[in-house]
C-alpha cells in the first residue's frame, strides 16, 4: 500500500548501542499471528520495553519520555538481520520511526524499509558511534531525503545515498505498483497501443 510521502524528518533520535538486533527483537515471533498492519507499534521491541508482568523496563531508550516519539533511530551493525518478517518494519513505523541509521543492515530488512516509508541510512561505524553520542545528548536530527543529507543541530550535513528509484518512490509515497506506472507509464501505454493495432483479438 502507498505510504505518506517522505520529504524531511526532524526530531530527536533514539540510540541503541548494540549490534545484531534482529527482526525477532524488533518484532517477536509470537506476535506474527496478528494480521493487521496498523497498531503494530505497540509490539516494537516488546521484550526490551516490557517485563513479564507488563511493566515498563527502566533504562530502555523507548521507555525514556525524551525519546519515546523519536522519529530517528541510531543502531549498531547488522540491524534487522534474521528472518524476513515485514512486520518488523511495520512495527517500527507504528512506533514513529521514519529513518534508521546504522553501519549495516539485514539485506531483506533494508529492502522492506525502502518499500514501507522508512529511510535506512548506511554510514561508517565511527560516524554512527558519534551520532549515538549526539542522540543521547538530546540534539535534534534532520533527515532531508531530497538532498540526501543528515544534519545534527549545529553541525555540518552528512551525505548519504539512497538508490534513485527508491528515493523517488519514497519522496512521492509510491508503492511498487505506483512506481512502475509513474516511471514506465509512457512505455506501457505505447506497448498497449501497439498491441491493440497488431493483436486486436487480445482486447476483444
Amino acid at each position: 500500500m502507498p505510504a505518506e510521502p517522505f520529504t524531511t524528518v526532524h526530531g530527536r533520535a533514539a540510540a541503541l548501542r548494540e549490534d545484531n538486533i534482529d527482526t525477532d527483537i524488533i518484532f517477536p515471533a509470537r506476535f506474527l499471528l496478528i494480521t493487521a498492519r496498523e497498531g503494530l507499534g505497540r509490539y516494537a521491541f516488546h521484550d526490551r520495553r516490557f517485563a513479564g508482568d507488563g511493566q515498563a523496563i527502566a533504562g530502555f531508550v523507548y521507555n525514556d519520555p525524551r525519546f519515546r516519539a523519536a522519529p530517528v533511530l541510531v543502531a549498531g551493525a547488522n540491524f534487522g538481520s534474521g528472518s524476513s518478517r515485514e512486520q518488523a518494519v511495520w512495527a517500527l513505523h507504528g512506533l514513529g520511526v521514519r529513518a534508521v541509521i546504522a553501519p549495516g543492515f539485514g539485506e531483506i530488512f533494508h529492502g522492506n524499509c525502502l518499500r514501507n516509508g522508512i529511510v535506512p541510512i548506511l554510514l561508517g561505524r565511527e560516524v554512527v558511534t558519534a551520532l549515538m553520542d549526539r542522540a543521547e545528548a538530546g540534539l535534534a536530527f534532520t533527515v532531508d531525503l531530497a538532498a540526501q543529507t543528515l544534519t545534527v543541530t549545529g553541525e555540518d550535513p552528512i551525505p548519504f545515498a539512497i538508490p534513485r528509484e527508491r528515493r523517488l518512490a519514497l519522496l512521492n509515497g509510491w508503492d511498487e505498483t505506483d512506481q512502475v506506472i509513474n516511471t514506465h507509464g509512457a512505455d506501457i501505454a505505447a506497448f498497449e497501443a501497439w498491441q491493440r493495432r497488431t493483436q486486436p483479438w487480445l482486447h476483444v
